[in-house]
């Protein structure tokens, strides 16, 4: 098994060389006007994720996020977790949210892999986590680092870049400091994204155009125009 694991992650590496390599004489030929074959990772992150994706996920228990909002500002990333809460983000692509991606003067970040529907998709800052996300932003320009998230205590300067597993490693001391639920992992946040989506009834459509499910309704999505307004009014009826 791990013969074949290592040798399906050299083809795979081999393929995103390919496609880098193709989409960058494209690019600089003005064939395409961007490689998204670079905006995305074939790594053992995304195999580990897409595995984790696969298991039960629960969402936190309102005592729960309590105890995350009181620990803020006292245990590192607790933060980034309540922002994938309030966002929906899976873990790699929160990890994979490049500055120039997120605007905080419309409070809106864009960024997602995986699927056609998640990739490129655009999800509004709800109103909670703005300061939260302001906060990553201005560390991330002190860290002169491209991306919004980032490990700030790695031993090593230029290894802040936060892939699955060192949120993995994060999340989990997180939860076992705050003795949260023992059975919670990364896609957590996400889970409780969606069911408190669910609760406060946002519209379906606008559920799955933020964390990035495939849309199977023709008239939704080939002949129904949305706005970015409309996803705002929704994903604010979280509280």
């Amino acid at each position: 098994n791990t013969k074949i694991l290592y040798f399906f992650n050299c083809l795979l590496d081999g393929m995103h060389t390919i496609f880098n390599l193709m989409l960058d004489y494209a690019l600089e030929y003005e064939i395409v006007d961007r490689n998204y074959a670079r905006t995305f990772n074939l790594s053992d992150d995304i195999i580990k994720e897409k595995a984790e994706a696969k298991r039960q996920h629960i969402p936190f228990t309102d005592r729960e996020m309590e105890i995350l909002w009181a620990n803020v500002n006292k245990v590192l990333y607790v933060d980034v977790v309540l922002i994938q809460c309030y966002s929906g983000w899976r873990p790699q692509e929160l990890g994979l949210i490049e500055m120039d991606r997120v605007d905080l003067d419309n409070w809106e970040f864009t960024g997602g892999i995986k699927t056609d529907a998640g990739i490129d998709r655009l999800v509004p800052i709800h109103p909670r986590i703005r300061e939260l996300v302001k906060q990553k932003y201005d560390e991330a320009i002190r860290l002169g680092s491209d991306y919004l998230i980032n490990c700030i205590d790695s031993q090593r300067k230029n290894d802040i870049k936060m892939t699955y597993d060192k949120y993995n490693y994060r999340f989990e001391r997180i939860r076992d400091t705050l003795k949260l639920n023992p059975e919670h992992r990364p896609h957590d946040p996400r889970k409780h994204f969606s069911t408190m989506a669910k609760k406060y009834k946002v519209d379906e459509y606008a559920l799955k155009y933020i964390i990035g499910h495939k849309i199977e309704d023709i008239t939704e999505k080939v002949y129904t125009q949305r706005d970015v307004n409309w996803l705002k009014e929704e994903i604010e009826k979280i509280v």
